[in-house]
Formats: structure tokens, C-alpha cells, sequence
């Protein structure tokens, strides 16, 4: 890209107050010596090329734009300037990412999580979803990690709404933009990129190629393109996780029984590891309602990713009034995840262990201990899935005589998100005796096992889990976009627009423990099998491990302490596949994940632009109302039969935008809107799901509203040299309603869901009295009261053209963005009364308390800052980006915990490029080179551990030529 700049003579801030702001010390003391640089000269031409011309691109973008918006634009034909969609538009104010596997994928927008955002691809509004990471994507959140980045010219950030804008975010439209033909050179253009990624965890190499060849007549009246792009990687991801911490009963504390043969509050017979009451005492009730981690491990995950992706485009314009594009888009991302555990299970099998030594903090947790007659497991779980996107599209853009243009624009999307195999293999170990754990570091916490696990014959193969799943979103769209010149700077907009999403998600599992109780079937062969809830080495409740069913594991650097034990066996993929013949099995329909939605929106709109002055100050603005009707069709699975809920809702949405001109510098803005965001998905659905490892149960709504908001902007845009501006913007957002989760402890019974829709294997499938215990965090989703958010950006960009020699190739792009809101949630927090009776003859139990709890709202960061300082001399080029997101809540948590969320996380990328010619250009770039852990809590109060992981540092090595 070369931009051409016409400037005009300027009065700027002194050099060295610039050089403070803008450079390092260093720099700084040499520019202080040095005369600042003269402005040009009215219509002196300043050519920019490189980094610089894609920024100064962007800034247009932005400055010609009424309404607020940001871009991102490519270097070059096939150039995007990060590896990754979500990863460059962290660098945008306000917008902040959550990271998977070592790299973005879904993005916040002023502090709004990633539901409340829409995405469009080349104009078409649409959702990639993967089945990648921890969790399953099945939500109106958009994966942006399922595109190549070379695929894409541009993004083009919307963050007030416009009555001519597509309706659906209270956070930011976002548009993707491939190729445009008609705006290359005449003749052949041909680009080839070939890089080589490195990763210093798991020392492994990928190729990452992409390609470009288009064509355009000399004429400008017809171009094609077509681009190519292809990676492959493989990261690891190493660590340690709790799954959340728990209050519970244990046997024994200190040689203490803490339960006895009757209830009586005295007297009694001590029973061991099973039946009998829990019997109140000081140390046992201290115990009992301090948190301890419910499952406490280390693991290696590995992530496998390839992606591949192609786009085509064909434009037409036979006359200069007429043009029509047709656009193609597909996208594969498959990725094999590959996890090994070694663990403890404590949650809900606290009842045979036996605590020694225990230590409290302040915040009411079991930091350390040594335990006795613990369930030790190996895990090892394998994950391949596939993601497919489809788009296809067309515009037809003309212009009727000098006054009226109208667009015709329509196509359809699907994207389809298959997880064929979602295995695990068990190793068990129901009655090990002195393992110990010590998180009095919560980051790094000391797990020692006092029993060999790296002895295959210590374990039993005694669970096996398949879980194969599809998740498929299709989006329709047609709309019609008209604009009138009524009179010189006065222009009226009208559209109409039809789209149907449909979302629907099938899952099955093939779950089995090899003995589901004493005396019946195995299915592993013939073997004798005891009650599974007999501890002691008599006990058979699986297939005894082998060295040829087994593989060693040695964890690499997690962070773990000395006297952490790093190795042990997990059952070996495949041979404990074929040895059980799991893929053999029947599958069994989950229905609490057989759902979907369908959703039929018709809109319409009315918008005036104008354009002038008013006494003396120049004025643009746009103002205009978009009607949208939403007809939504939910299904799922209750009670074994498929409802189906059908309602409807009509919004009106004004909007406004006004952009005032002091000067010729400064642009003053304002907007003001009403805007909505319709349920997320798996909130509607019409019945239930429930996990009886987890112990939760997940209750839909149907009648959910859409989260309403009004929206208020201001912003003042100084543009104090060419491709430089200062920006400080105010927004605030009234949440008028959105859907909360009301958060409870009781059983699963009192549901009244069936127990089929429990995993066969399911703990409380084999033993059905789980069922009746009030141990169960129920969730369900209701129409919240509403919150509030308030936040400012800042924002400074600018090259050091001011300065002299070498120094005025540097540049600096930066900004930071303060949000806060308040919302309240209904959840259960901790149990304080360590025996709770229905009656004076009946068992303990431990019950959380219901409470209204305050809060940001969920994926919220306070706190944003993104950096980034450049040198381009057109030969050669450098830069280096530091983005920090500060702590944030994600979700309501479970198990007594009030909220769960992650830590504070800094990423620092960097790139040096070097043109050998005109054509040939050299490459070497370095992504989260600090090889920041990624740390989240359970618990916003207590700050307990959830998971400590790391990626490691990724090298890009290459070349790219262009003809």
C-alpha cells in the first residue's frame, strides 16, 4: 500500500514534550539535543508506505466516519498485520480477547463479553463457532481463531449503532473484509508467503503458507482474486487446575471420627469410610465447611491445529454506475486436543478420607493436608474436531442518475463445528494412602502422591467415556439498502432486511464404567467384581493395568515446586481403545445437549444524513429509527419428548450520531441509541442438562428477553499532524434487563428431571442415592433487573516524523480503556452451619446460602492497555506490541463459590521484516514472548486456585514475495 499525503502547515506540540510522550529515554535525550524538524510546506507530498500506510489507512477510516469507528487495515495484498484476527484487534481501544490454546479467540468490546458482539463477513452477519479449548462453543460468540488472517484486507469496528446498521450488539458490529479486485492494479498481481512456526514448549515446527493471484483489465471494469492461506501447529499447554474447591465431610480429622454408627449427639459406634451420621464436633465442622480443592492435578495438554482457507471474488463494473461483486468464503480449522491428568477426585468421595494435618488460611481454606484413602486417577482424554465455514455472497451496487444509489445484497453462511471423538480412558486407584497437597502458593501448589502411580498395576481400568457431539449455525440474509440525495447535504436512507439463523446442536455419548455394581455385567471380558464403593485392595471395580495398556508421563515445566511428582501412567491410546472396544459401543442420545433455535428476524429502517454548517461550525450527523421483529423457535429435550416453545418480540431502535468540526483538527462526536442483544442460546432452550461429575444442573428459558440497553457516546478526536491523532471517548450504557442465572444447592430429584439425562457413568448413575442428596448446584436462567456500565478510552497514534534522522522512522500506537459496571446475581454462596438437619433424627447436611451478590458484570476487565512502537524506513521494519487485560469475572461458578474469573495477563508480540528487493521481503516474528501463564480463580473473595497454565513462546521464520 502507498498512501500519498498532501499536508498543510500546522502548529504542533514542541519536540521534546512529543519525544516524552512518544519515546524511549534514550530517545528522548538525543531528540532534546537535536532542532525539531520543520512542518511541511502547504501541498509538500509525504509518501508513506508500510506499517505506517496501513495505520494512516485505518485513521482514515475512522476521521471520514459520523459514527464511532476503528480499522485495521492490511499492509498489502494477503499482508494482515498480526497472525491472528482477534490478536489485532486487541490493538483497537476498548476491545480486550480471551485467549485459547496459547492464542484469541473471541474478543470484548467495553467491557461487553463476546455474545454481545456481531460479527459480519463482507457485509453478511454471521457465526464461526469451534469446538475448541476447554468447552464446547455453543453460544452467539464469535471464533475468530477459525480463519486464516491473510484471508482478510480489513476489519472495520462499528462501535455506536447506526439506524442503517445491523442490529443485534450492545458492544460493536465488527466487519470483515476480504479482497476487492477493482481496487488492485491493472495486469497480474501474484503474492506468496512461506513461514516456518516454532514453539519453545513443545519444540515443534509448522509451516504457515498463504497465497494471492488476482487480475484486473486495464479498464478497472472487471477483476478476480482468489487467496489461499494453510498452517499447521502444534503447542502444548501445561499446568495445574482444581475444578473449583468444595466444602464437604470427611471420615476423619486428626484421628478424630467424624462419623458414628447413630445420630444421637452423643455416644455411638466410630464407622469407617461409609454409613452411618456425621457427628458435630470443633475440628470436624472446621473441616467440613473450610473449602479444600475438589480436584487437585497437573496435566499436559496438547493442541494439534490446522487450518486452511480459501477465498474468491469476481467484480463487475461495465459502466461507472454500476457494479457487482460476488464473493466466496470457506474455512476448515480441525484441531486434536490431547490432555493427561494425574489427579485426585475429592468431589463427593470425601466420605472414606481421612485428613491429617490440615492448615486454614484467613479465607476459610484448607490450603494443605495429608489425606489418606483417596481416589487417585490418571486421565487421558482425546478430543479431534473440525470445523467447517461456508460463505457465499453477492452485491449489487448502482447509482439511478446523479441522486439515488441503491444495494441489493444477499447470500448465506453456515458453519458447522463436529466433534466426531471426545474420549477418555480412566486409570483409578480407589484407596491410596498419604497423598499430600499444599497450596499455600495457589499458583503453584505441591501435590505429592505417597503410592506409586507410575506402577500400571497399582491402577485399575474402570471408566470409559465418549462424548461425539455437532453444533451447526446457517444464516440467511437479504437485505436492500437505498439512498436518496434529497438536497446538497441532506441524504435519506430506507432498507429492509430478512434473515433466518438456525442453531442446532445433536450429542451422544458412549459412557460405561467396567462395573457398574457387585455382581453384574462387565464389560471388559470376564472378571469378579466387589461393591465399587469398597475401599481396600481386595476391591475389583475394573480391568488391572498393564504396561501394555499403559503409557509414562513426565510433565514438563508447569511451574510446579520441588516434590511435585511429575510422572505416572494413564491408559495409552490406542491400545486400551482396542482392548475395550469402546468405539463398538452403542451410542446413547444426550439429551440434555439435543437442542436448538431457529430465529426469523424482518427489519426495516429509516435514516437522514446531513451534512453543513451552522453558525460557522461544520456539522455532520446521522439520526433514524430501525424496526426489527424476531419470531423464535426453541427446542429441546424434557422428559424424554421434544418441546418445542415458540414466542415473538418487536423492537424499535432509534439511534443518533453527530460530529461537530471546530477546525479542521479536531472532531467533537456524540451518539446516543437504543440497542438489544438477543438471548444466548443455550439459555433458551426448553428443558434440561445435568453433570453427575460435576453435580450441576442447567435449566433453560425460552421466554427470555433480549438484553435492551440505551447507549450514550462522546468522544473529542484531535488530529494534531498527518496519520497522528489524540482521542479520549466517554461512553455509558443503561442495561435496562438481561438474563442472570439464579444459582441453588438441593437434589436432584426435587428437579424433576429423569435420570437418563445423567451420563451412564455418571457417579450418580451407579449409585443412585447422589440423587436425593442436596449436593446439587442448580442453575436456571431468569430475566435479570438490568446494570449499568460506564467507561472512558484513550488513545494516541502518531509517527515521530518530527524528529530527526533514524528517529523519525519510529512511531507509536496506544491506548488504554477504564470500564465499570454493576449488576447483581443471585447465587449460593458458602455453608456456615456445618450440620444442617431436616429433623432432629435426620442426617447432616452442609447447605449453601442464596444471596444477592454485586458485581461487574461477567467478562468485564476494568482495566485495558495496548502499545505498540514501530520503526519503518520502507527497507526495513520493527515492532514490538505489549496489550494487558486486567482480572475479570466470567461466570456465577458452582460448589458454593461466588464467581470464578481469571487474573490480570500481559502479551508481548514482536516483528522484524526486512526488503532484500521490491519483490522479496524477510520475516521474523515472536508471539507471547514473555510466555505469560494464564491464572484463574474460584471464588472473586477468596481467590482461590482454578488453573495455572502456559504456552510457551511461538518464532515465525519466513519470506514473501510479491509480483
Amino acid at each position: 500500500m502507498r498512501v500519498i499525503l498532501r499536508n498543510r502547515a500546522a502548529r504542533f506540540l514542541g519536540a521534546a514534550s512529543l519525544a516524552v510522550i512518544a519515546t524511549s529515554w534514550a530517545a528522548t535525550a538525543q531528540a532534546q539535543d537535536a532542532p525539531a524538524e520543520a512542518p511541511a510546506e502547504e501541498g509538500e507530498e509525504i509518501v508513506v508506505s508500510g506499517f505506517r500506510a496501513s495505520l494512516d489507512a485505518a485513521l482514515s477510516v475512522k476521521k471520514q466516519s459520523v459514527a464511532a469507528v476503528d480499522a485495521i487495515v492490511a499492509e498489502d495484498i494477503a499482508k494482515f498485520p498480526d497472525q491472528n484476527l482477534a490478536e489485532s484487534l486487541q490493538r483497537i481501544p476498548g476491545i480486550a480477547i480471551q485467549r485459547d490454546g496459547g492464542e484469541g479467540r473471541a474478543i470484548t468490546v467495553r467491557g461487553l463479553g463476546a455474545q454481545f458482539t456481531r460479527v459480519r463477513v463482507n457485509g453478511l452477519e454471521t457465526i464461526a463457532t469451534t469446538s475448541d479449548g476447554a468447552s464446547n462453543n455453543r453460544e452467539r460468540a464469535f471464533d475468530f481463531n477459525v480463519f486464516a488472517s491473510e484471508l482478510f484486507s480489513s476489519l472495520v469496528v462499528h462501535k455506536t449503532a447506526e439506524a442503517s446498521l445491523d442490529e443485534g450488539s450492545l458492544g460493536a458490529v465488527v466487519d470483515l473484509n476480504t479482497g476487492n479486485p477493482l481496487s488492485g492494479k491493472a495486469g497480474l498481481t501474484a503474492v506468496l508467503s512461506a513461514q516456518g512456526s516454532y514453539n519453545d514448549l513443545s519444540q515443534n515446527v509448522g509451516p504457515r503458507v498463504a497465497g494471492l493471484i488476482g487480475w484486473r483489465n486495464e479498464a478497472g471494469t472487471f477483476g478476480v482474486a482468489a487467496s489461499a492461506a494453510y498452517s499447521k501447529t502444534d503447542t502444548l499447554e501445561v499446568g495445574n487446575n482444581t475444578v473449583r474447591w468444595a466444602q464437604a465431610y470427611f471420615d476423619s480429622v486428626d484421628g478424630n471420627p467424624c462419623y458414628y454408627s447413630v445420630n444421637a449427639a452423643t455416644g455411638g459406634t466410630a464407622v469407617a469410610n461409609s454409613g452411618g451420621f456425621y457427628r458435630p464436633s470443633t475440628i470436624c465442622d472446621r473441616a467440613a465447611l473450610a473449602f479444600h480443592p475438589r480436584i487437585p492435578r497437573y496435566g499436559i495438554v496438547r493442541h494439534d491445529r490446522e487450518r486452511i482457507g480459501l477465498t474468491g471474488s469476481i467484480q463487475f463494473a461495465p459502466t461507472d454506475s454500476t457494479k457487482i461483486s460476488i464473493d466466496g468464503l470457506y474455512s476448515r480449522f480441525r484441531e486434536n486436543r490431547e490432555e493427561k491428568w494425574l489427579e485426585v477426585l475429592l468431589r463427593t468421595l470425601e466420605r472414606p478420607i481421612d485428613v491429617v494435618g490440615p492448615v486454614y488460611d484467613a479465607n476459610g481454606n484448607m490450603v494443605s493436608a495429608t489425606l489418606n484413602d483417596v481416589y487417585v486417577r490418571t486421565e487421558h482424554y482425546l478430543r479431534k474436531s473440525q470445523t467447517e465455514f461456508y460463505q457465499f455472497g453477492g452485491t449489487w451496487d448502482q447509482e439511478i442518475g446523479d441522486t439515488f444509489r441503491f444495494t441489493v445484497l444477499g447470500g448465506m453462511s453456515k458453519s458447522n463445528a463436529d466433534v466426531p471423538v471426545e474420549t477418555t480412558l480412566m486409570y483409578d486407584d480407589r484407596d491410596a494412602q498419604g497423598y499430600k497437597y499444599d497450596y499455600s502458593d495457589m499458583d503453584h501448589p505441591v501435590l505429592t502422591y505417597g503410592t506409586s502411580v507410575t506402577d500400571p498395576t497399582n491402577f485399575q481400568l474402570a471408566e470409559l467415556r465418549d462424548a461425539p457431539s455437532n453444533n451447526t449455525n446457517r444464516f440467511k440474509t437479504a437485505q436492500l439498502r437505498t439512498e436518496w440525495d434529497v438536497a446538497e447535504g441532506f441524504t435519506l436512507k430506507a432498507g429492509a432486511v430478512w434473515r433466518r439463523y438456525n442453531f442446532d446442536l445433536t450429542a451422544a455419548s458412549r459412557n460405561t464404567t467396567v462395573c457398574p455394581a457387585a455382581g453384574a455385567d462387565v464389560v471388559l471380558g470376564t472378571i469378579t467384581c466387589t461393591a465399587s464403593s469398597v475401599f481396600g485392595p481386595t476391591a475389583v471395580y475394573g480391568f488391572r493395568g498393564t504396561a501394555a495398556l499403559s503409557e509414562l508421563v513426565t510433565l514438563p515445566n508447569a511451574g510446579q515446586p520441588a516434590g511435585t511428582t511429575t510422572q505416572w501412567v494413564i491408559p495409552a491410546f490406542p491400545a486400551a481403545l482396542e482392548f475395550t472396544r469402546l468405539y463398538n459401543r452403542p451410542l446413547v442420545a444426550d439429551t440434555g445437549n439435543m437442542r436448538g433455535v431457529q430465529e426469523t428476524t424482518k427489519g426495516a429502517y429509516l435514516q437522514f444524513d446531513a451534512k453543513g454548517s451552522l453558525l460557522g461550525l461544520d456539522y455532520a450527523l446521522n439520526a433514524g429509527i430501525r424496526y426489527v421483529r424476531t419470531d423464535q423457535s426453541s427446542y429441546g429435550i424434557n422428559n424424554g419428548q421434544q418441546i418445542t416453545v415458540e414466542r415473538s418480540y418487536d423492537d424499535w431502535l432509534p439511534a443518533a450520531n453527530l460530529a461537530l468540526y471546530p477546525s479542521r483538527d479536531i472532531i467533537i462526536r456524540g451518539a446516543v441509541a437504543k440497542v438489544m442483544t438477543r438471548p444466548g442460546l443455550g439459555q433458551l432452550t426448553p428443558g434440561g442438562s445435568a453433570s453427575g461429575f460435576a453435580q450441576t444442573i442447567s435449566f433453560g428459558n425460552p421466554q427470555l428477553n433480549p438484553t435492551r440497553a440505551t447507549a450514550y457516546d462522546v468522544a473529542v478526536e484531535w488530529y494534531f499532524r498527518p496519520e497522528s491523532v489524540l482521542s479520549i471517548a466517554l461512553f455509558k450504557k443503561d442495561i435496562e434487563s438481561f438474563a442472570i442465572s439464579a444459582t441453588r444447592t438441593g437434589t436432584f430429584l426435587e428437579t424433576g428431571l429423569p435420570p437418563s439425562v445423567l451420563n451412564p457413568s455418571d457417579p450418580a448413575s451407579v449409585n443412585p442415592a447422589l440423587l436425593g442428596q442436596p449436593i446439587w448446584t442448580i442453575t436456571g436462567f431468569v430475566n435479570g433487573a438490568g446494570a449499568n456500565l460506564k467507561g472512558a478510552e484513550i488513545s494516541l497514534q502518531m509517527p515521530f516524523s518530527f524528529l530527526p534522522g533514524l528517529l523519525s522512522n519510529f512511531g507509536m500506537q496506544a491506548n488504554a480503556t477504564f470500564v465499570d459496571s454493576t449488576a447483581t446475581y443471585r447465587l449460593t454462596g458458602p455453608a456456615v452451619n456445618a450440620c444442617t438437619r431436616a429433623t432432629p433424627t435426620s442426617a447432616c447436611s452442609l447447605v449453601g446460602v442464596p444471596a444477592n451478590y454485586t458485581s461487574t458484570l461477567l467478562n468485564l476487565s476494568k482495566r485495558a492497555y495496548n502499545a505498540t512502537i514501530y520503526y519503518d524506513d520502507g527497507k526495513f521494519s520493527a515492532r514490538a506490541s505489549w496489550a494487558y487485560r486486567g482480572p475479570f469475572n466470567d461466570n456465577g461458578s458452582g460448589n458454593n463459590n461466588v464467581f470464578e474469573g481469571y487474573q490480570s495477563y500481559t502479551n508481548v508480540d514482536a516483528s522484524v521484516r526486512y526488503k532484500l528487493t521490491d519483490w522479496i521481503e524477510l520475516s521474523v516474528e515472536g508471539s507471547n514472548l514473555l510466555d505469560t501463564y494464564r491464572t484463574r480463580y474460584v471464588d472473586a473473595a477468596a481467590q482461590r486456585a482454578y488453573e495455572n497454565n502456559h504456552f510457551g513462546r511461538t518464532i515465525l521464520f519466513g519470506a514473501r514475495v510479491k509480483m
